[in-house]
């Protein structure tokens, strides 16, 4: 007996639905992302600290200052020593009170390098306050069950 040949189809799959999905996922992960590294500035070594602790409650309105080693600070997008920063503490308190929001409720989180000298870092507190923030915390880390490390603010007054 003979078995006659017949012609066989390359069977594709539709991969539209694949590539779509693959799309969404990649957007949703995107917005899901911690965005703690955006706190982060490679100037700056934060200093190790035994009474850091993790903090009770998530900051809401807050902005973050970075104190280099040399006084330069970042704050945003402006990068100036941190004796020139009046202005740039103006504009925000500005934006803050015009958005709808009390200036006095936003925390100002100083990320200070390690050897970053005190008195640089309550000159900057100062500046703050002359703008109108009366709110402030410092990062810090802490080894925690041998050398692990997390990063938490440490209240500095308000």
């Amino acid at each position: 007996m003979r078995i006659a040949k017949k012609d066989f189809e390359i069977l594709e799959g539709d991969l539209t639905p694949m590539i779509d999905m693959t799309f969404q996922l990649i957007a949703f992960f995107m917005v899901l992302i911690n965005f703690t590294q955006s706190e982060s500035n490679d100037k700056v070594q934060l200093p190790d600290s035994e009474l850091a602790k993790p903090p009770e409650t998530v900051l809401e309105n807050y902005r973050i200052i970075h104190l280099a080693e040399d006084g330069t600070a970042v704050l945003g997008t402006v990068e100036e020593h941190y004796k020139g920063l009046g202005g740039t503490l103006d504009r925000h308190y500005n934006e803050i009170r015009y958005s709808g929001e009390e200036p006095t409720d936003t925390t100002i989180v100083i990320r200070a390098h390690k050897n970053a000298k005190g008195g640089i870092v309550q000159e900057l507190i100062q500046l703050c306050q002359e703008a109108g923030f009366e709110s402030f915390a410092l990062r810090a880390e802490e080894n925690v069950n041998n050398g692990l490390k997390y990063i938490s603010p440490i209240p500095a007054g308000g």
